[in-house]
């Protein structure tokens, strides 16, 4: 896929208060320009993912694949306050010179979303033949179906939900708090601050994206004479030292609040009414071994959305399984492309 970048010219206002100038969005897009009237395939991605879903969903996203790039005009948009090109707290800010860390402004997920709708308007697409993401991808695209119902024509929701979780945001404050415990986060004299906080908060939330199984058939001990168990611990520090390479404390700090802002409720007249106003084709999918959206979570959630069809991915790898079980995902979104 192909990196663009918009630079919106005007203010942005933030649901939370405050606002900037103008706004810098980095998207992906098919290599081509848009033709008017193809097939739109949109995803919205997850925490610490950036906005070229050939990176990290390489399995059915390219040409040739389920969500052919050649075929489908495909969209991703990274989200603000991610550290892959868009607007946040790693970016500059053009008073001081020096990046905004935190003085820029708290970010929710309805302000992911209309930096995502800036750029659809900037590509002329007046119509979304089928959105769809997981995580807090799929927070954005729940939201996003309720705010332009009427451009959206088929939606699917993967491991998501359309309201946060007390558990969810434990977890989430936990992690908040692994960076606060680091005393260069506070300091902020450059983005390397907080570095090893957020080591600890990446292997903190890994426990929560995977799940006893996974654990126990990949990361078990060798010998059956261990002394001490080792592998699992060594595999959560590469893994924390792994983020730290690619992202910075102060982007997951603000992104662990968007995360704590996903409400669809709020402001129409809560959660189930607004669920129940959707009218269009939606997939609620749901992996069996996930801890941060439960499977009688899921089942809820796609019982409030009238017509929704509900799956059940099996995955001994919890949460990450909407990223590791393509060949399960292929079988369930393969019809629904079909349809479109």
């Amino acid at each position: 896929m192909e990196l663009h970048y918009l630079h919106y010219y005007g203010r942005f206002d933030f649901e939370a208060g405050g606002s900037l100038p103008s706004l810098t969005v980095a998207y992906h897009t098919s290599p081509r320009e848009y033709r008017k009237g193809e097939k739109v395939v949109w995803i919205t991605h997850a925490l610490t993912a950036n906005s070229d879903p050939e990176d990290w969903w390489n399995s059915i996203v390219g040409p040739g694949r389920l969500f052919d790039t050649e075929r489908y005009f495909v969209v991703c948009v990274n989200m603000l306050c991610s550290p892959y090109g868009s607007s946040g707290p790693a970016s500059i800010n053009p008073e001081s010179g020096r990046p905004f860390f935190f003085d820029f402004p708290k970010t929710t997920v309805r302000d992911i979303v209309r930096a995502n709708i800036l750029v659809r308007k900037h590509l002329g697409i007046e119509k979304i033949d089928f959105l769809l993401g997981g995580s807090i991808g799929g927070f954005q695209a729940v939201e996003w179906c309720l705010t332009e119902p009427e451009l959206i024509e088929r939606a699917a929701f993967i491991a998501t939900a359309s309201r946060v979780s007390p558990w969810v945001t434990a977890g989430m404050e936990a992690q908040r708090m692994a960076l606060e415990a680091d005393p260069s986060f506070r300091e902020a004299a450059d983005l390397n601050g907080g570095a090893a906080g957020l080591a600890c908060a990446r292997a903190q939330a890994l426990i929560s994206y995977r799940h006893f199984d996974g654990y126990a058939s990949t990361q078990a001990e060798q010998s059956e004479d261990c002394l001490f168990a080792d592998r699992a611990a060594s595999y959560e520090r590469y893994q924390g030292a792994k983020l730290v390479k690619r992202f910075d404390a102060y982007s997951y700090w603000y992104l662990s609040y968007a995360v704590d802002s996903q409400n669809v409720g709020r402001g129409r007249g809560g959660v189930e009414k607004a669920l129940s106003s959707l009218r269009l084709p939606v997939d609620v999918i749901a992996i069996d071994s996930d801890c941060l959206f439960p499977l009688k979570d899921q089942e809820i959630f796609a019982a409030s959305i009238e017509g929704a069809a509900f799956h059940v991915v099996h995955s001994d790898f919890g949460h990450d399984g909407f990223l590791l079980e393509y060949g399960q995902l292929t079988e369930i979104l393969k019809p629904v492309l079909e349809t479109l």
